[in-house]
């Protein structure tokens, strides 16, 4: 993986986390000083985002599994466990991976595969 291809794949990795911080402050807001239409566009906005989050958080998983078992950058002794942490704590688990088996392999000036 090249340079470019890694600092996309951070940025995707980053958007659910900032969508959860989104989510709250968004549902927090949704008070009962709101009209009925207002609160049912922002609900509407809400699902929609929800919808594309989870969508893009099934794709980075696929990404994130494929990569693993395709790089020589996690020993094969972690693979497997690799792949369970990915599977359970994707959000959480994602930006480690990206930054100890993406990143840091293109720091040492390897090319991430």
């Amino acid at each position: 993986m090249n340079r470019s291809a890694a600092i996309l794949l951070a940025i995707a990795t980053a958007l659910p986390i900032v969508y959860i911080f989104y989510f709250f402050t968004a549902f927090d807001s949704m008070n009962g000083q709101m009209t009925q239409e207002e609160m049912q566009a922002k609900f509407d906005l809400l699902f929609r985002l929800h919808l594309g989050t989870m969508a893009l958080m099934v794709g980075l998983l696929v990404i994130y599994i494929a990569y693993l078992f395709k790089t020589e950058n996690v020993p094969k002794d972690k693979k497997v466990l690799w792949a369970v942490v990915l599977f359970l704590g994707n959000i959480l688990a994602m930006p480690v991976f990206w930054f100890l088996y993406v990143w840091k392999p293109l720091q040492r000036g390897g090319v991430a595969t």
